[in-house]
C-alpha cells in the first residue's frame, strides 16, 4: 500500500493552524501564570474564529478517499490509530502533572480524574479525541445513505445552537463537526479554490485584506461568538487560510510552515512539556515583557517536538511515541510497513 503524496498547500495550512493552536495555549498559560495580559493576546483573539474550524476542515479533506473502506480497516486507521496516541500521550501528560493533581484532590482523586479522561477529553488532547468520533459519524452517514445536505444542515444547526453542557465531547462535537464535514463534502471545491488563488494573486491579497478587517472588527466589538456570525467567520477564516497557504506555496517561501504542517499532530501531542518548561524559566528570569515571553514560549513549543521527532528518527529510540507498534493494530496486514505516523 503506497502512501498518498502530500499536498504542499494543505501542509502549509495545517502548519499555520498548529502554530495558532500552540500560540493560544502558550499565551493564555503565560498570562495566567503572570497575572497580566501581553501584546500577544490580540493575536490569539484575532485567530480565535478560524483557528480550530480550519484545522478540522483540513482534517476532513481526504476523507472521500477512504470512506468506502471496509469497517475493520477504516476503524484501524481512523479510530484505533488516534486512540493509541490519545491514551499514550494522555498518560504521559497525566504522569507529569500527577503531583499537582494529587496536591489538589489527593492521589485517589487524581487516579479517578485519570479514569474520567477516557470519557472526558483531557487537556490539550481533545482534538485527537474528537477526530475518531467525526470519522465514525461520517462513515455511518455514508453507509446509511444519509444525504449530505441533511448532514450538513444538522451540523450547521448544532454549531449555531447554544449547546453548553459542560461535557467537552458534546460541546465540541456541536461546535466543530460542521467544519470537518464541510471539508469532506466540499474537498473538490476547496482544492479548486487553492488553484484559483495561485492564479489570481492580487485579487486573493485584496480578499484577504477585506477578510482581515472584517474578522478583526467583529472580534474587537465582541460579535465574533454570536450565533451565525461565529459560523460565518469560521467558514470565511478557513477560506482565508486556504488562500494564504496557496499564496505562500506559490511564492516559494516559509517552507518551515509546510514542515510544521506535515508533522502537525506530532507538535500537537508533544508541545505541552517544552511550553510549560520554557514558561517557568522565562517568568522566573523576569527580564522580558509578557508578550515577548509568550512569543518565545510559542516558538519553543512548536519547534521542540519537531526536534524530538528528528532525534527519534536518527536514533530509533522512542519511536513508539509517534508511530504505532505492531500490537496496536486491529490485525491483518493493512499496510503496517507503511503505516502513517501520528501526523497522518
Amino acid at each position: 500500500m503506497l502512501k498518498a503524496p502530500r499536498v504542499d498547500w494543505v501542509d502549509t495550512a495545517k502548519g499555520i493552524c498548529i502554530v495558532f493552536v500552540v500560540m493560544m495555549h502558550a499565551v493564555l498559560g503565560v498570562e495566567a501564570a503572570a497575572g497580566e495580559t501581553g501584546w500577544m493576546h490580540a493575536v490569539i483573539a484575532f485567530a480565535a474564529p478560524f483557528r480550530m474550524p480550519d484545522f478540522f476542515l483540513i482534517s476532513g479533506l481526504f476523507l472521500a478517499n477512504v470512506i468506502t473502506r471496509d469497517w475493520k480497516l477504516y476503524l484501524d486507521r481512523k479510530v484505533v490509530h488516534f486512540a493509541y496516541f490519545y491514551v499514550l500521550w494522555m498518560t504521559i501528560q497525566f504522569a507529569v502533572k500527577a503531583p499537582v493533581f494529587a496536591g489538589e484532590m489527593g492521589w485517589a482523586g487524581a487516579f479517578q480524574f485519570y479514569l474520567v479522561s477516557f470519557f472526558q477529553p483531557f487537556g490539550t488532547l481533545w482534538f485527537i479525541y474528537m477526530l475518531p468520533i467525526f470519522f465514525v459519524v461520517c462513515k455511518l452517514a455514508h453507509d446509511k445513505g444519509v444525504p449530505w445536505q441533511v448532514m450538513l444542515g444538522i451540523a450547521a444547526l448544532l454549531q449555531i445552537a447554544p449547546i453548553h453542557t459542560g461535557w467537552l465531547l458534546v460541546d465540541e462535537f456541536a461546535s466543530r463537526f460542521v467544519y470537518f464535514y464541510a471539508g469532506y463534502i466540499f474537498a473538490p471545491k476547496i482544492f479548486e479554490l487553492a488553484e484559483w488563488a495561485r492564479d489570481r494573486v492580487s485579487l486573493s491579497l485584496a480578499l484577504l485584506l477585506i477578510w482581515g478587517v472584517i474578522n478583526g472588527g467583529l472580534v474587537f466589538i465582541g460579535w465574533s461568538e454570536l450565533p451565525l456570525v461565529s459560523l460565518a467567520l469560521g467558514a470565511a477564516g478557513a477560506g482565508a487560510i486556504i488562500l494564504t497557504s496557496a499564496l505562500i506555496v506559490k511564492a516559494g517561501s516559509m517552507d518551515f510552515l509546510r514542515h510544521f504542517g506535515a508533522n502537525s499532530i506530532v507538535i500537537y501531542l508533544a508541545f505541552f512539556f517544552p511550553m510549560g518548561l520554557t514558561r517557568v524559566i522565562l517568568l522566573k528570569l523576569d527580564i522580558l515583557d509578557i508578550g515577548t515571553v509568550s512569543l518565545i514560549v510559542n516558538i519553543v513549543a512548536v519547534i521542540a517536538p519537531v526536534i524530538l521527532l528528528w532525534v527519534i528518527q536518527k536514533t530509533g529510540i522512542g519511536w513508539f511515541l509517534f508511530k504505532r507498534p505492531e500490537w496496536a493494530y486491529l490485525g491483518g496486514t493493512y499496510g503496517r510497513k507503511t503505516a502513517p505516523q501520528a501526523a497522518e
